[in-house]
Parts: structure tokens; C-alpha cells; sequence
């Protein structure tokens, strides 16, 4: 049996003397889309620090292509890349710069063919391509969003960990991103989303991890967790009747 690309068992971490994760374990599988959803607070943000080695590990294991994860750079190397919840673009440079940055681990590694796969991201993103020569600084919420993902596209990762890719923008730039991750996944990338939007999460997630108070209280396909008394009760604001699982 392969093993998964990601691998958490039993991971603790926190900040200062407080613990905020209690022994997380999941997994990701190769060319899969993992969804971890939950309430603010839970932890969320957290577990993909201490994934990419952004905040220390204090206890359980993190493996990933089935060895021991190391720093951020050595995971960068290996094709992790994380696009955090606040994107982290440079607003003072200009689109066509951003990417070029989230290039250069691939050029450290010897990679030479930026150029094409910055079209490849213009035809994933055509609003990019039309604003390349603008400051990331003058692009809307959405556009943004686009650029942080497309800027992490340019490595060409094999596991991509996003933060709350939909956070402020309107329903249908949200419809617009999590197309590009149903087809990003389609293509054999394997995604580690962290959502607030659980239904949407759910609906394009292969499989699911809810997180509350650092725990993962509950997991399964995300077809099954979206069915969930507890689920529809709690984070999709339907009511149990009769009939329900």
C-alpha cells in the first residue's frame, strides 16, 4: 500500500506556554483534496504552520513523502507550498514579479522554463495576464487571491496547503476559485484545504477533518460529513428531522 503524501500523527503545537493543537492526526493522499473545517479558534491556521515547519513541533510526528518533514525550505524544496490565509503578496511589485518570485524554488533546483509556466498560469487565471504589468497593490480581493495562488502554481507543487482561500470575497469569485482547485486536483496535485465555508468545502473535498479546540472531533468522506446530523446542525444551519442520518 502507498504510503500518503502527508502524514499527521498525534502533532502538538502551540504558542508560548499555550498548547493549541491536543495530537492531530490525518492524512493526504496523492492527487487528493482533504478538507480541515471547523469554528474560528479551533486551531485551524496553527496546524498549517507547524505543517510547514513555521511553528515548532512539540510533540507527534509529521511526515511527508514518507519521511520525517523537515524546515519550511526543505519542504518548499520537496514541492509543499502554502498559501497562507492573509496571501502575503508583495503590493509594492507588480504581478508578473510576484510570479516570478514563486518561480525561484524551482530555479534553485535548476528549473529554466518560468516563462511557460507563467502562461500556464495566465490560462488558468486570464485576469492575471490582463493586470501583470499592475502592482498587486491596486488588484481587487479576488484578483489577489488569484495571484497567491497563482504565484504558488509557478513551483509546480505536488501537495498545496491553503488557508481560507475564500475569506472576503463574494460568492461567485469563491465559485471561481474552488473551480480552479476541482481541476488543479483533477490533475494529480494534492490539496490541503483549511476552510471556513464548510459547504463549499465539502462539496469539492474528496474527504474531511473537523477540527474544534484543537481536536479533530469527527472525520470521513466530506459526501458523508455533509450528511452528518452534528454537521448540518452545527455548520450548515439545518435542523435534524426524521428521516436524517
Amino acid at each position: 500500500m502507498t504510503a500518503p503524501l502527508l502524514q499527521l500523527d498525534g502533532l502538538r503545537t502551540g504558542y508560548g506556554h499555550v498548547e493549541v493543537l491536543h495530537g492531530v492526526s490525518l492524512s493526504v493522499s496523492q492527487g487528493q483534496m482533504v478538507a480541515i473545517v471547523g469554528p474560528n479558534g479551533a486551531g485551524k491556521t496553527t496546524l498549517m504552520g507547524a505543517v510547514m515547519g513555521l511553528l515548532p513541533r512539540r510533540g507527534g510526528a509529521v511526515r511527508y513523502l514518507d519521511r520525517a518533514a523537515g524546515t519550511t525550505e526543505a519542504l518548499v524544496a520537496a514541492g509543499a507550498t502554502l498559501v497562507p490565509e492573509r496571501r502575503a503578496l508583495f503590493t509594492d511589485m507588480s504581478v508578473e514579479d510576484n510570479l516570478q518570485l514563486g518561480f525561484y524554488p524551482r530555479r534553485r533546483a535548476g528549473g529554466r522554463d518560468m516563462d511557460s509556466t507563467m502562461r500556464e498560469v495566465f490560462a488558468i487565471f486570464p485576469r492575471l495576464q490582463e493586470r501583470r504589468r499592475q502592482f498587486a497593490a491596486t488588484l481587487s480581493g479576488g484578483e489577489r487571491q488569484m495571484l497567491a495562488l497563482g504565484r504558488a502554481l509557478m513551483s509546480r507543487p505536488r501537495l498545496l496547503l491553503l488557508d481560507e482561500p475564500s475569506l472576503g470575497l463574494a460568492p461567485s469569485l469563491v465559485r471561481e476559485i474552488f473551480r480552479v482547485l476541482v481541476d488543479m486536483r483533477r490533475r494529480g496535485l494534492s490539496i490541503l484545504l483549511v476552510e471556513q465555508n464548510v459547504r463549499a468545502a465539502l462539496q469539492i473535498a474528496d474527504y474531511g477533518y473537523v477540527l474544534e479546540m484543537g481536536v479533530v472531533v469527527t472525520e470521513g468522506p466530506s459526501a458523508d460529513l455533509a450528511r452528518a446530523p452534528r454537521i448540518l446542525e452545527t455548520y450548515l444551519g439545518q435542523r435534524r428531522r426524521d428521516g436524517w442520518e
